[in-house]
C-alpha cells in the first residue's frame, strides 16, 4: 500500500507540473496576442529561454536556497520513493519560472534579451528562492514570529504572494527603470494607443492559463491525501468572477475580459483551500475590477508603460488575494477558519517589499552595467528584426 500511495504522490504532483508548464504556453501567446506585431516572435522565444534558464538555476542553487536539499547525490538516491523528490522539484520550478514569465508581460518591446536573462537568474536563483523559503519552509523562525504575534502562520496555499505578488512587484521597478515605448507618451500630453496586434492568440493565451491554473492550484496540496475539491471549485468561481467583473468595467473591452478571468485566479491562490465558493466569487470579482480600474490608472494617468498590466494584474491582485484569504477563509465568512487578518497583512507586506527591493537591486544594477533597453532603431524595427533576425509572418523570400 505504502508504494501505491508513493506512486500515485508522484504522478499528481507530475500531472500537475505538466499543467503549470503548459501555463508557460499561455504566457507567451497572451504576450503575443498583445503586443504589436514586431515583437511577436521575441515574445515566443523569452518565455521559452526564459524557463530553461530558470530550470538550471533553480536546479542548481534556487531549490537549495529555498528548501535546504539539494541533487547533487546519485540517480539511485534520487529515484527513491518513485522519484517524489524530483517531480516535486519541477512542480516548484513551474511557480518559480512563472516570476520571469510575469515580468516579461510588463517589460516587452524595448527591452534587451540578454540582460533580461541575467536577471532571470539572479531572481530564480536567490530572490524568489528566499522568501518561497520563509513563506512555504519556515525558514528563519518568520512564521513562527507572526504566529507568536498574531495566533496564526501567513496562510499563502498557492501562491497569490510567493508567485504572483512577488512577480508583479519585481516587475514594477522594472518598468520604470527601462520606461515607456517610443512615443507612447507625447510630449504634448497625447497617448498613442498600442491596441492588441491579436485578439484571438490573447485569447488563446488566457484560455491556456485559465486551464493550467487548476494544476496551479489544486495540485498545490503536492499528494492525493489532500487533494480537495474545494480548491478546484473556488478557483473556478474565481475565475467567473473577475471575467465578469471585467466585462462589466472594460466596457467589454476583450483585452479586458480576457485578463479578468485570470485577475480572479491569482487572488483566490492564497485562500482556496480556505473559502466558502460564494467568497471565492466575491475575490474574483474584486480583483477584475482591480485590474481594470488599476491598468487603466497606470498606462493614463501614471503613464508607466507596463505592457500586460503585470503590476496590476499579478502585483496587486495578488496581494489583494493574500489579505483576502484572512478576510473569506475565516469561519464568520464561510470558510474554514485557521487564519488571521493579521498575519496576511504582515506576511503579504513582507512578501511586497522584498519583492520591489529585488527588483530595485538586480534591474538597478543591470542599467547601469550593462544597459535595459533596445536602442532607439532597434526599437523601431521592433525586437524580432533587431533580435532574432526574423518577423512572425516573412512576407517574402530572402536570398543569401
Amino acid at each position: 500500500m505504502e508504494a501505491l500511495k508513493q506512486g500515485n504522490d508522484a504522478l499528481f504532483i507530475l500531472l500537475g507540473a505538466i499543467m503549470v508548464l503548459a501555463m508557460h504556453a499561455g504566457f507567451a501567446f497572451l504576450e503575443l496576442g498583445t503586443v504589436r506585431k514586431k515583437n511577436q516572435v521575441n515574445a515566443l522565444v523569452k518565455i521559452l529561454v526564459d524557463f530553461s534558464v530558470s530550470t538550471v538555476v533553480y536546479f542548481v542553487v534556487g531549490y537549495s536556497v529555498a528548501y535546504g536539499t539539494h541533487f547533487f547525490v546519485g540517480a539511485e538516491s534520487l529515484a527513491q520513493q518513485n522519484g517524489y523528490a524530483l517531480v516535486k522539484f519541477f512542480f516548484l520550478l513551474t511557480f518559480a519560472a512563472a516570476i520571469p514569465a510575469i515580468v516579461s508581460g510588463g517589460i516587452a518591446e524595448r527591452a534587451k534579451f540578454w540582460p533580461q536573462l541575467m536577471a532571470t537568474a539572479v531572481i530564480v536563483g536567490f530572490v524568489y528562492p528566499f522568501f518561497e523559503g520563509i513563506a512555504w519552509n519556515q525558514h528563519f523562525g518568520v512564521q513562527a514570529w507572526i504566529k507568536g504575534l498574531t495566533g496564526e502562520e501567513f496562510h499563502d496555499f498557492a501562491g497569490s504572494i510567493v508567485v504572483h505578488a512577488m512577480g508583479g512587484w519585481i516587475a514594477l521597478p522594472a518598468v520604470i527603470l527601462l520606461g515607456s515605448r517610443a512615443n507612447r507618451y507625447r510630449k504634448d500630453g497625447a497617448i498613442s494607443a498600442h491596441p492588441p496586434s491579436n485578439i484571438p492568440f490573447l485569447a488563446l493565451g488566457a484560455w491556456v492559463l485559465v486551464v493550467g491554473w487548476f494544476g496551479f492550484n489544486v495540485m498545490s496540496a503536492q499528494t492525493v491525501d489532500k487533494l480537495s475539491g474545494l480548491v478546484a471549485v473556488n478557483s473556478l468561481m474565481a475565475m467567473v468572477g473577475g471575467t465578469l467583473a471585467a466585462l462589466v468595467l472594460g466596457k467589454n473591452d476583450p483585452g479586458f475580459v480576457h485578463n479578468g478571468p485570470l485577475a480572479g485566479l491569482v487572488a483566490v491562490c492564497a485562500g482556496s483551500d480556505l473559502m466558502h465558493p460564494l467568497g471565492a466569487l466575491v475575490v474574483g470579482a474584486v480583483a477584475g475590477a482591480i485590474f481594470v480600474v488599476m491598468f487603466t490608472l497606470t498606462q493614463n494617468r501614471w503613464k508607466i508603460d507596463d505592457v500586460l498590466g503585470v503590476w496590476p494584474l499579478h502585483g496587486l491582485c495578488g496581494t489583494w488575494g493574500g489579505l483576502a484569504a484572512g478576510i473569506f477563509g475565516s469561519k464568520a465568512l464561510g470558510g474554514l477558519g485557521g487564519v488571521s487578518f493579521s498575519a496576511q497583512l504582515i506576511g503579504s507586506t513582507l512578501g511586497v517589499a522584498w519583492a520591489l527591493v529585488g527588483g530595485l537591486v538586480v534591474y538597478g544594477i543591470l542599467k547601469s552595467t550593462v544597459g535595459l533597453r533596445l536602442t532607439q532603431e532597434e526599437e523601431f524595427d521592433g525586437a524580432d528584426l533587431s533580435i532574432h533576425k526574423i518577423s512572425a509572418t516573412p512576407d517574402r523570400e530572402v536570398s543569401w
